[in-house]
């Protein structure tokens, strides 16, 4: 349950770029500033939960990239950030450190 817990922490901590993305170009700025604060709260009572059971190093690789790679993606993906090959192979390495560290 622990690593359903970190998984949602992760998703979640990709809520807090996105909505400072979003207010900017917003007329209801507030709302996504306060999404981003609710999804940063969110994030961090998950991480918290999560690490119960997980080793805090473990849980903080996991969820920093988490984070990271969904946030990366969505940029490509809805706000023109580039995709070059060395952004994609930074992500691969990314993803790569954290499959290994969950191996080991």
């Amino acid at each position: 349950m622990a690593w359903l817990y970190l998984i949602l922490a992760g998703i979640a901590e990709i809520g807090w770029p996105l909505g400072f993305k979003l207010a900017q170009n917003s007329q209801i700025k507030i709302f996504w500033i306060l999404f981003a604060v609710i999804a940063m709260a969110l994030s961090g009572y998950l991480l918290y939960i999560a690490q119960k059971s997980i080793p805090i190093g473990t849980a903080y690789v996991v969820w920093t990239s988490i984070g990271a790679l969904g946030t990366f993606i969505l940029g490509v993906l809805f706000f023109g950030d580039p995709l070059t090959l060395i952004r994609s192979f930074a992500i691969i390495l990314i993803l790569s450190g954290v499959i290994i560290l969950k191996i080991s």
